[in-house]
């Protein structure tokens, strides 16, 4: 499941624990894929029939990707899916106090809890990597976001020559794409210029790739600090390439 959204890009991974996990002291990392494609949750929650009122215990994953769905549409992609109640959980296999979750939380296990007077709530969002830049769930979330959506908005400069008239409309484009992100809290910064950067044209293409129809986009975004930027890469076919 891992390899395969490394591979797709635009996807993420939510990972259960085992059933009857009492101690997971293990570090997930090592017992499954350093990666900042995918995140791992535990314990596994309780529910209540609505019928007969029996219980029984089901793995997180399709909780947390309910809560992932919720808050973005309450808060955005960029805002991370913690501290967020688990909807029709009525108890956990296992409770966990905060000083196990302390142990657990460094090893990227996304603990589940019930907290006095709050209910049951995710308590985590780490992903499984042990990179710091691609620590939080949100992070990668927010990248994997902006990466699908630049990629599905360029898709006309393939009936485009390769050139400064390209690139111009191409960074106006993003510009003001991350612009509207900025503004709706998705990266830091009191500025522009510390939010977001957008260079296209020959400091981000060789010859041979303008002439053979490669437009390259470097794209930088702040997402926890103004000026932070995390570097990332568009790659787009222009005309020169269908010919």
């Amino acid at each position: 499941l891992i390899a395969h959204c490394e591979r797709k890009q635009y996807c993420f991974a939510v990972l259960d624990a085992a059933a009857g996990q009492v101690d997971p002291t293990v570090d997930v990392r090592r017992t499954t894929h350093d990666s900042d494609y995918a995140a791992y949750y535990y314990p596994w929650i309780t529910v209540a029939d609505s019928r007969s009122g029996a219980r029984r215990n089901l793995p997180p994953g399709g909780f947390v990707c309910g809560i992932y769905a919720r808050s973005d549409i309450q808060r955005g992609v960029w805002k991370a899916p913690a501290n967020e109640i688990v909807t029709g959980a009525v108890d956990l296999e296992f409770d966990i106090d905060q000083r196990k979750q302390e142990d657990l939380n460094p090893r990227g296990i996304n603990v589940i809890r019930r907290l006095p007077g709050r209910g049951i709530r995710v308590w985590g969002a780490r992903t499984i990597s042990s990179d710091p830049q691609w620590r939080y769930v949100n992070v990668r979330r927010l990248l994997i976001f902006l990466e699908a959506s630049i990629h599905r908005g360029m898709q006309w400069v393939v009936f485009e020559p390769n050139d400064q008239r390209l690139w111009a409309r191409a960074k106006q484009t993003l510009t003001a794409f991350l612009r509207t992100q900025w503004r709706a809290g998705a990266l830091m910064g009191a500025k522009e210029e510390e939010a977001f950067s957008v260079s296209v044209g020959r400091e981000t293409m060789t010859e041979d790739d303008i002439l053979n129809g490669r437009l390259i986009i470097e794209v930088g975004i702040a997402p926890v600090r103004p000026a932070e930027f995390i570097i990332f890469r568009i790659f787009q076919k222009t005309q020169e390439a269908s010919n």
